[in-house]
């Protein structure tokens, strides 16, 4: 699979499952208790594998959907990067250094604010970048990628912190990188019914140069290419070619089947623009996919 990370970063989350019926939750942390939470996920990155402890870690007092994480181009996490470039650094010490950005005035710097629109998700995601030497952060992230998604549980003190300071209920909490988020969402947009969507986004976040269609009756033609994904509007005697050639003359029948088809067309659309992915609607006439 390809990476998304440059030769001196990793990218990860803590993920925090939430438990049924959980209260509305705090978003922003003050600058000392959301360093008071990446001190508890250097800990724990440290004890995954030692080397880390080595790199900087850093991280925001705030939490995020996934589709929020899952962006061509890894905003949140390069917003993370970026910023930290330019915040100053204590002595060099023996480790690596802890920066974590929190709320001032109930803002957080940058583009780091979380979208209410996606608040009410069962799983908040606390991204954190790791970067440094790039030998080092080659064998840690390699050991990551491995390892995490089976070793990565949260240290209790972790846990209790992210609990505690955001106000959540917390069933569990892990580390990921990037890539497992990938593989779960995966598998959450199969049982869904929407894998059919998947590869469009997949290739959007780990090939954004890279094309693949989505071309399988009944769902509807759609073609990701230079960055965007275009999907086919068909009128309704088009989509009844392509959709319905043997169908019975029956005129409600299939004027249900196509509002159904215009239904998933928005759905698909809706998804694609959560994940930052820019969507055409683009007319065509039965079997035009030349025009995609």
């Amino acid at each position: 699979m390809a990476t998304p990370f440059t030769s001196d970063t990793v990218f990860g989350a803590l993920a925090l499952e939430l438990s049924p019926g959980s209260d509305a939750p705090r978003a922003l942390l003050s600058q000392h208790a959301a360093g008071e939470l990446a001190a508890w996920i250097a800990r724990d990155l440290g004890g995954f594998v030692p080397a880390a402890a080595g790199l900087d870690l850093i991280t925001v007092g705030t939490h995020f959907d996934a589709v929020e994480l899952l962006r061509p181009g890894w905003p949140l996490h390069r917003e993370l990067q970026q910023l930290a470039a330019r915040a100053p650094r204590g002595g060099e010490g023996g480790g690596g250094h802890v920066i974590a950005f929190g709320a001032h005035e109930d803002r957080l710097p940058g583009a780091l604010a979380p979208s209410p629109e996606y608040a009410g998700g069962p799983l908040r995601l606390v991204p954190w970048v790791l970067a440094g030497d790039a030998a080092v952060v080659a064998g840690v992230g390699a050991d990551f990628e491995r390892d995490l998604i089976e070793a990565g549980m949260a240290g209790a003190q972790t846990a209790l912190a992210a609990q505690e300071r955001f106000g959540l209920r917390v069933e569990h909490a892990r580390h990921l990188t990037v890539h497992d988020l990938a593989a779960m969402m995966a598998l959450q947009y199969e049982h869904a019914g929407a894998g059919a969507l998947w590869p469009i986004i997949e290739t959007a976040l780990l090939a954004p140069e890279g094309e693949q269609w989505l071309d399988a009756p009944p769902e509807p033609l759609l073609h990701y290419a230079a960055g965007e994904a275009r999907i086919a509007l068909f009128p309704a005697a088009a989509w009844r070619a392509r959709y319905a050639p043997d169908a019975a003359d029956d005129g409600d029948r299939l004027e249900r089947r196509f509002e159904q088809f215009q239904a998933r067309q928005r759905q698909f659309a809706a998804v694609l623009g959560a994940h930052g992915i820019p969507v055409t609607f683009a007319h065509c006439v039965a079997g035009g996919e030349a025009e995609l």
